[in-house]
């Protein structure tokens, strides 16, 4: 029996290689995202065009769901405008996206997993949930890293921490991981910025964060919970 497993963002450009990265180990996808336009449908990927953040919508899609093994809360957005003119809807909704999504996401899936054999759960964070941007990195890119984007990427991975010690005796295994700078089309200004700033000199790519992924979810791995691991090519290490 094929083993089954959720992304949220699965159209994303993590989420995306992460469904690609999943089926090619043999599991069944969920993949799951409000624009699943481009995700092409197969035997191993159903696309379900979900809203993380609406309660009882998660709840009619886990309905359907009767046995899982992987969980990955891949889902995130930012914001960019000035900390001096953010809105309280933009900080909301990061908010909710970002943990409420991944709360609602965990709770359903938990209790599958509790009444099976256990199971994995990964949790996408950032960098920016251990420390702070450095403004410095931006140039004229026109983008910013939010307090609100750290916010949610800290309480995410205390999230982590929270259910690897309240379910870790359902042998459920919550961990995280904190991916570095990934490439995806940055200002020139801002990726030579970033590269100074890593210790290995270059930013990540999509790939980087699969030996991650893939060591959490495999069955050789039954003692790693409530971690977090930074792939960021040495950025928190300064």
């Amino acid at each position: 029996m094929k083993k089954k497993a959720i992304i949220t963002g699965a159209n994303g450009q993590l989420g995306s290689a992460f469904v690609e990265a999943l089926t090619g180990k043999g599991y069944f996808v969920y993949a799951v995202d409000l624009n699943i336009e481009k995700i092409t449908i197969s035997e191993n990927v159903q696309p379900v065009k979900l809203d993380i953040t609406d309660e009882m919508a998660v709840h009619k899609f886990f309905s359907s769901v009767k046995s899982l093994d992987v969980l990955i809360n891949n889902a995130g957005i930012g914001v960019f405008s000035p900390f001096e003119d953010r809105t309280a809807a933009e900080f909301k909704q990061v908010m909710e996206v970002n943990l409420l999504g991944a709360f609602l996401m965990s709770q359903s899936s938990v209790k599958i997993m509790k009444n099976s054999n256990g199971g994995k759960i990964v949790n996408i964070a950032s960098i920016y949930g251990s420390t702070s941007s450095d403004e410095r990195i931006y140039g004229d890119s026109g983008r910013r890293n939010s307090e609100v984007y750290s916010a949610t990427k800290a309480g995410l991975i205390n999230m982590t921490q929270y259910m690897a010690t309240h379910f870790g005796k359902y042998n459920i295994q919550t961990n995280s991981i904190s991916p570095g700078g990934i490439y995806n089309q940055q200002s020139e200004d801002f990726v030579k910025n970033y590269e100074y700033k890593t210790p290995m000199g270059r930013m990540g790519k999509t790939q980087d964060l699969l030996s991650a992924l893939f060591y959490l979810v495999s069955e050789d791995t039954q003692y790693t919970n409530g971690q977090d691991i930074a792939v960021d090519g040495g950025f928190l290490a300064w």
